[in-house]
């Protein structure tokens, strides 16, 4: 994992026509404080990614993304270059340009004690109409299997995809494969990283209709639920499908719902976030597939 305790301004990507903003937390022990990663916007020249906490040292890394969906890495501030799914490169090829916090998520990781923030956009913009086979070839057995419920599919296994093209992640089940000893709050995904299992939540930061404000209460509610629900799941798994860690991947609509997850996230209680790492990835271009179709 690249971390750094100095918090760096973000990269404005001109393509995207839009900034998010940031921030980063360290610590002087570097052991409860999370981690913060945030994304600049996607379709410029080249973004950048951030980090701090965790014992304050650490290096950075960026990477951009073209209007038009293609991978590039970037010279972010006090980077040297691209970490992504492809031994410590750029991202894999996908649907969708990647920009901000990739590669980001290492065996260290998986095995702390300490939660963490992630944020990066994946941007549609230039991209062929969405049609299933522009998933991987894991998506598309995700899409075949379905889930236990919901319209999230689709949700779900973008959250895979990104996983997949910066983390190098392998799928092991989905939802209604993983096995638990007890009733309980089911995980989405069992998935690889590094050698190690993770389970892996996906929720969506959205709106409905398309438009409407998402407050921060909203995001509180929904953030802090899955949080919760996280922790009855790594409780009840069974041994031969059990984690060490669960990711939650929140999908959000716009740099705003990201935003609110952000100032949510910053209020809830250290038990509830425990040890999970949150990713978030802002949706840019024609993302209507993602929230309003399955």
């Amino acid at each position: 994992m690249r971390r750094f305790s100095l918090a760096l301004s973000l990269l404005a990507l001109a393509a995207c026509g839009g900034e998010t903003a940031a921030s980063s937390t360290s610590t002087s022990s570097g052991t409860t404080a999370a981690t913060t990663t945030t994304a600049a916007g996607a379709g410029g020249a080249g973004g950048g990614a951030i980090a701090g906490g965790a014992g304050g040292t650490g290096t950075t890394s960026a990477t951009g993304s073209t209007g038009t969906g293609g991978a590039t890495t970037g010279a972010g501030a006090g980077g040297a270059g691209g970490s992504g799914g492809s031994a410590g490169g750029p991202p894999l090829d996908g649907y969708g340009g990647i920009a901000g916090a990739c590669g980001e998520i290492d065996l260290a990781d998986l095995v702390s004690a300490s939660p963490e923030v992630l944020e990066n956009v994946v941007d549609f913009t230039g991209q062929p109409a969405f049609d299933v086979s522009s998933f991987s070839p894991e998506g598309q057995a995700m899409v075949a299997k379905g889930n236990l419920g919901g319209s999230s599919v689709y949700s779900e296994v973008m959250a895979f995809e990104m996983l997949r093209r910066c983390d190098g992640a392998k799928l092991i089940k989905t939802e209604s494969e993983i096995a638990y000893d007890t009733s309980s709050k089911k995980t989405d995904l069992l998935v690889e990283i590094d050698g190690a299992r993770v389970g892996v939540s996906v929720v969506r930061a959205m709106s409905y209709p398309e438009g409407t404000p998402y407050p921060v209460a909203t995001a509180k509610s929904k953030l802090e639920g899955k949080l919760a629900d996280i922790l009855l799941s790594s409780a009840s798994v069974s041994a031969a499908d059990s984690w060490k860690k669960q990711i939650l991947a929140v999908i959000a609509q716009t740099p705003d719902h990201a935003a609110a997850i952000q100032q949510a996230y910053a209020t809830i209680d250290a038990a509830t976030k425990a040890d999970t790492i949150v990713a978030i990835t802002v949706s840019e271009g024609t993302d209507q597939f993602l929230y309003y179709d399955k």
